[in-house]
């Protein structure tokens, strides 16, 4: 069974910065990408940024500039670092890892809480 812990979150004012961490139990060998997705109140949950096994790396516009996403494949460790942040970056942020078995899965961790205050 696959976990993902999250660590990293909490309240900060407009224009300063948390770092995000994701640790995940999985062989490094099944990992296809790991990333980030967020959750405002009564919004869809959407990608924030993600990287590849390959080292491909995505960022939502809204982000991009602001974010970097990076990774230690040997710890399946994920770091998210938010620099600049927004009332709007405000919400419940989840760790994402696409791994690849009998069939390819997406795993979640439980979430944690960025609140950004004006």
């Amino acid at each position: 069974q696959v976990q993902l812990v999250e660590s990293g979150g909490g309240l900060v004012q407009a224009g300063e910065s948390l770092r995000l961490s994701c640790a995940g139990s999985m062989n490094t060998f099944s990992i296809i990408s790991m990333g980030w997705f967020r959750q405002a109140p009564g919004k869809q949950r959407e990608l924030v940024a993600s990287i590849s096994s390959g080292g491909r790396i995505n960022y939502a516009d809204s982000v991009k500039g602001r974010f970097t996403i990076s990774g230690d494949n040997a710890k399946s460790t994920v770091y998210l670092q938010m620099n600049s942040l927004k009332p709007e970056d405000t919400a419940v942020y989840y760790c994402n890892a696409r791994v690849a078995g009998a069939l390819i899965r997406d795993y979640w961790g439980q979430g944690t809480q960025v609140t950004v205050s004006s």
